[in-house]
């Protein structure tokens, strides 16, 4: 039995499933969730199906997912969770209603609050960390991202005021991504293979990023090689953030 467990929502999705696989490598008891299990989740790790906007509302949903969650433990002590489902929902802002920014900010700003107050105590026990799976729209976006910049805005809020409300007793961290190549990323460029290219020049590294990456840095921060991180936001991006997009 793995002597450790990391909760990881977003379980299915690309990244999710990224995550699901290292930490599962590295021997972790892997406890992932998301709306439906994925076609590629490994048979060694553990499925609680969740919708993480009822979870954000519902007390009893939340009960029932802690109960689940804790049970797939058997034993084993909850080192880190990992708040990884995000939704994103792309408009421009005349088109944006208030049950899209609503429903923003349940999935990525209270349902990761809701979830780190559910496990506090045995993320405390384990002298454990939270980590977030931001982006790097908190910092710079582009048009038709308002919804989803404003709420992961808000969520690398939430790392910082948590880092300093749980000082001491649980490690709270963002890991903040870039371009990944996701299968949705790369299916939504699969008409025109010129745009993904020209998004890959527009990172210095001049490439998008690889899941696995994101999930080689997420095993370090929730290490105890980490023990000295907190509050801290690490951005995963090939240098995008540092160049200016200014004609040549």
């Amino acid at each position: 039995m793995a002597d450790k467990v990391v909760i990881i929502t977003g379980a299915s999705g690309g990244i999710g499933t990224a995550l699901v696989h290292g930490f599962v490598e590295e021997g972790w008891r892997v406890i992932g969730t998301s709306r439906m299990k994925g076609d590629d989740f490994p048979d060694d790790a553990f499925f609680v199906p969740a919708d993480l906007k009822v979870l954000s509302e519902d007390d009893e949903a939340l009960s029932d997912f802690y109960k689940q969650v804790t049970k797939a433990c058997d034993g084993a002590p909850i080192k880190a969770l990992i708040n990884n489902a995000a939704l994103q929902i792309v408009k421009p802002t005349a088109d944006i209603t208030a049950q899209d920014m609503q429903s923003s900010f349940a999935v990525n700003v209270l349902a990761p609050f809701r979830l780190s107050q559910a496990f506090l105590s045995e993320l405390t026990s384990s002298q454990g960390s939270i980590l977030n799976i931001g982006t790097v729209h908190a910092q710079a976006t582009k048009p038709n991202f308002v919804a989803y910049a404003t709420s992961k805005t808000a969520m690398h809020g939430l790392t910082r005021a948590l880092a300093i409300d749980l000082g001491g007793k649980v490690r709270v961290n963002t890991l903040a991504p870039a371009a990944i190549r996701t299968p949705m990323l790369v299916d939504g460029f699969s008409d025109k293979p010129e745009k993904f290219e020209e998004l890959e020049s527009f990172h210095p590294a001049q490439r998008i990023g690889e899941p696995n990456e994101v999930s080689d840095l997420a095993l370090f921060l929730c290490s105890d090689k980490a023990r000295f991180i907190t509050g801290g936001t690490f951005h995963i991006d090939g240098g995008v953030l540092s160049r200016l997009h200014d004609p040549v």
